[in-house]
């Protein structure tokens, strides 16, 4: 009873060692088992959360509770299909748990069942009308499937339910395409002035009126919203920039011309994935939107197994030498194994669009020699302040400072000009700028280098019917525009310790430095 007080009033320093004690005293205690596993959950222990959850489940089978917190965890761990698995055990014990739905809504959206995951939503909402964050999820579902009008109006509706939540403003402005109005203004105002407002809020808050004023062309306000937003996400996330040149250094080290010359025909020799990759922001939805109206192509998302995989190998990048053949062929068959979650046609192609994979291209080619890869570029200065003035949901946390990402951008670049000339089949590069300034020309060397005839869908990309995920959802069910080529000029008295940072690299764009 004390360990469940303090883990109630979150005091985890009394309830560990409290449920440690208990534990050997009766260690098949299956709720204290139970709640060992949500003490580990609140410190990020996920992994530790799992296990101790499936010994509770494999001493009680019927424990729904131990079950659904389970689901959870595998939710969490970023592994959808087991958390739905466990939800639908848990459903048939608890088939009118709002809770257990909006959960299984959120799994079904990372795996392309939009259609199901708003179906649930709206059963949720049918039945607890006045739950601001599952609008606003019901809003972002919406978005992602184009059904934008439907999704402002989720999104109203949270904001008329909670007007301080932080992350539904910044989720109508990451649309893009909403100016807010003199009301929405004094709204968000008002919220930054509550004493009990949480930093989350604040700086979801800070962003969505960098963005209202950056519509009134009124910069230096503007940047000073982004500049408080970043400044506040900074302090909530872990980022090392030496981190980041040090494995690109190792990097370069490793894949040399002779260390893919020496492991030639290894692998998986499936061509079906195209790695679109590069930095976030720098043109890759359009490039996927484009490819994706292709009849041979299906898009899907940013998939996360990539990284998954790099994360397994100890000692990564330089222990890749150690990979026997199996190895590589095993890495690239369990790829497409994950992969396939994501497809919902038989179209023989298929896009991955994780920006990061960039840092993993050289693992790519080891374990399927014969995919595409695909390097999305795009001006320093327009790359790295459109990444500026957007917050992630998660990921990217060289993000919030300039300095940071302009030395991002140039370890970026470096290893992406080393593997050009190292690696076999290099990664063909498409150029923002270029795209929006010669359409045609571009998409036909785009369709050429994933050896695809050309099709004239690909030119009217925005006329083609499917969902995207990623902030520029919106913007790719338009024709092509220049306004993004030239939008961080307004800001330029701002940027300096940006182009401090990024050096020569800024200064021989489009080419790089020798």
């Amino acid at each position: 009873m004390e360990a469940a007080l303090a883990l109630h009033d979150n005091r985890l320093a009394d309830a560990e060692p409290r449920l440690r004690t208990h534990l050997k005293e009766d260690p098949f205690d299956v709720a204290a088992i139970r709640m060992m596993a949500e003490l580990a959950g609140r410190i990020g222990r996920y992994r530790d959360a799992e296990a101790l959850l499936r010994r509770a489940l494999e001493l009680s089978p019927a424990f729904t509770a131990a079950r659904a917190n389970l689901a959870i965890v595998l939710h969490r761990l970023n592994r959808p299909v087991e958390a739905i698995e466990q939800l639908d055990i848990v459903t048939g014990d608890e088939p009118d748990h709002l809770g257990n739905a909006n959960l299984k809504a959120a799994a079904l959206g990372r795996i392309g069942g939009f259609d199901e995951a708003i179906t649930l939503y709206e059963q949720v909402l049918a039945k607890a009308p006045g739950q601001p964050r599952v609008w606003m999820s019901y809003g972002h579902m919406l978005k992602t499937v184009g059904r934008q009008a439907d999704g402002i109006a989720a999104y109203r509706r949270a904001i008329d339910l909670a007007p301080a939540l932080g992350e539904v403003w910044w989720s109508l402005a990451n649309l893009k395409t909403i100016r807010f109005d003199d009301a929405d203004i004094v709204a968000m105002k008002a919220a930054l002035t509550l004493p009990d407002i949480s930093d989350e809020d604040r700086f979801h808050l800070d962003f969505a009126l960098g963005k209202a004023f950056e519509d009134r062309r009124q910069a230096a306000v503007a940047f000073a919203h982004y500049a408080a937003g970043n400044a506040l996400r900074r302090k909530s996330v872990v980022y090392e920039p030496d981190e980041t040149r040090r494995f690109v250094d190792q990097s370069i080290a490793l894949f040399t011309p002779a260390f893919f010359a020496a492991r030639a025909g290894q692998g998986h020799a499936a061509p079906d994935p195209i790695f679109v990759l590069g930095m976030p922001r720098a043109g890759s939805t359009l490039i996927e939107q484009i490819l994706s109206s292709h009849s041979l192509v299906e898009g899907t998302s940013e998939l996360p197994d990539i990284p998954m995989l790099a994360r397994r190998i100890k000692g990564y990048p330089g222990t890749v030498a150690d990979l026997a053949p199996d190895d590589l062929a095993a890495m690239g068959a369990e790829y497409l194994k994950r992969a396939a979650i994501q497809r919902r046609t038989d179209a023989p192609f298929f896009i991955d669009k994780l920006p990061n994979n960039w840092a993993h291209a050289g693992l790519i080619r080891l374990i399927l020699p014969n995919a595409t890869i695909i390097d999305a570029r795009r001006h320093p200065l327009g790359c790295c302040f459109s990444n500026f003035k957007q917050h992630f949901a998660r990921g990217q946390a060289f993000s919030y400072d300039l300095a940071e990402m302009g030395r991002y951008y140039r370890d970026y670049v470096r290893l992406m000009a080393h593997l050009d000339t190292a690696m076999p089949r290099p990664p063909h590069r498409v150029f923002y700028e270029a795209m929006v300034d010669n359409t045609e020309a571009q998409v036909r060397a785009l369709l050429a280098a994933c050896g695809l005839a050309f099709e004239p869908a690909c030119l009217a990309f925005h006329e083609t019917e499917r969902a995207v995920r990623t902030a520029s959802s919106e913007q790719v069910r338009r024709p092509i525009f220049s306004e993004g080529k030239a939008a961080w000029l307004p800001f330029e008295p701002w940027l300096d310790p940006l182009k401090d940072a990024l050096g020569d690299v800024l200064a021989a764009y489009p080419d790089v430095p020798a």
